[in-house]
């Protein structure tokens, strides 16, 4: 079973959750594929994440998580001891995203949403200090993200498989080219 949970602003249309799902699609295996719509309150949108893989043993989840997506990911992985992999994920989104809040619209619509003072306080509870099983983790990141220094993430998950792109940018322009290679990692069979 695969999890993916997008970024802030973003949502499962991103580019990545699309390619994500017309490649488990094209595999036969749509069904085993989840992509929810967050809410902007991380509490909320942890709680969702975690009712909806409530029912999937450890050894068959796999959560991919984009930027802040990276950041529930880990904590998610770390609490259930699943797999995960990070695209170009936050991890101090305590800092990051202070600037933010206010109403502001998502990505992928014109679709107004608020993000609270408190929603800063809330993602503390969900942050990580150190991965405990590096094994676990796959990192992709991009030098070119020019929103998260990936220099951070590389020291973050030191220890996991790591693909450090030359270049890009933060939303990994390319990333078809890397679906098949997080798949795998994800032990999603015919992938790669």
């Amino acid at each position: 079973m695969i999890l993916y949970l997008h970024g802030f602003r973003s949502s499962p249309r991103s580019m990545k959750g699309r390619l994500l799902a017309e490649r488990m699609a094209a595999l036969g295996r749509a069904d085993e594929y989840i992509a929810p719509q967050l809410p902007a309150s991380p509490k909320l949108a942890m709680e969702q994440a975690c009712a909806l893989v409530a029912h999937v043993p450890a050894d068959e989840l796999c959560i991919i998580g984009s930027s802040l997506g990276g950041y529930y990911a880990t904590w998610m992985a770390e609490r259930l001891g699943c797999r995960a992999v990070l695209l170009n994920p936050a991890v101090t989104p305590l800092r990051d995203l202070d600037k933010h809040v206010g109403v502001t619209t998502m990505y992928h619509s014109d679709e107004p949403f608020e993000f609270k003072r408190e929603y800063i306080d809330e993602l503390r509870a969900f942050a990580v200090p150190a991965i405990t099983r590096p094994e676990r983790y796959f990192l992709l990141a991009a030098t070119g993200d020019e929103v998260l220094d990936y220099r951070t993430m590389v020291a973050h998950y030191a220890g996991a498989r790591q693909h450090v792109i030359q270049g890009s940018d933060h939303g990994i322009s390319e990333f078809a080219d890397y679906v098949d290679e997080v798949l795998a990692f994800a032990r999603v069979h015919g992938a790669a």
